[in-house]
């Protein structure tokens, strides 16, 4: 993830910049800006981080349920309006980072 204000190619910091995307106003390159992805208390995720369920959830399509206080196994980020992906009692599922909050 570019942290910096700099044209990864001329390094120049005459950036326009967008909600998903950044151009250069010299050399005309344009480049995406990864996606910050927050739990409900505000902490920042990363792949490979723990996430708590805060609230009960029923799993559509099934009789299972997503207990709050259920764990999950590491995560990963995908696009989408489930950016969590992860696997909690054995089902591989993907959820909205308000239900969630990170395990220190």
């Amino acid at each position: 993830m570019e942290t910096s204000n700099q044209c990864p190619m001329c390094t120049l910091e005459e950036i326009i910049e967008n909600d998903t995307q950044r151009e250069c106003v010299t050399c005309g390159h344009e480049w995406e800006v990864a996606a910050v992805v927050k739990d409900a208390f505000g902490n920042v995720l990363s792949p490979g981080d723990i996430v708590q369920m805060i609230k009960d959830k029923p799993i559509k399509g099934s009789s299972k349920m997503l207990k709050c206080g259920m764990k999950s196994k590491p995560i990963r980020l995908v696009d989408g309006d489930h950016p969590i992906s992860c696997k909690m009692d054995g089902l591989a599922i993907g959820l909205k980072p308000q239900f969630v909050k990170k395990v220190f």
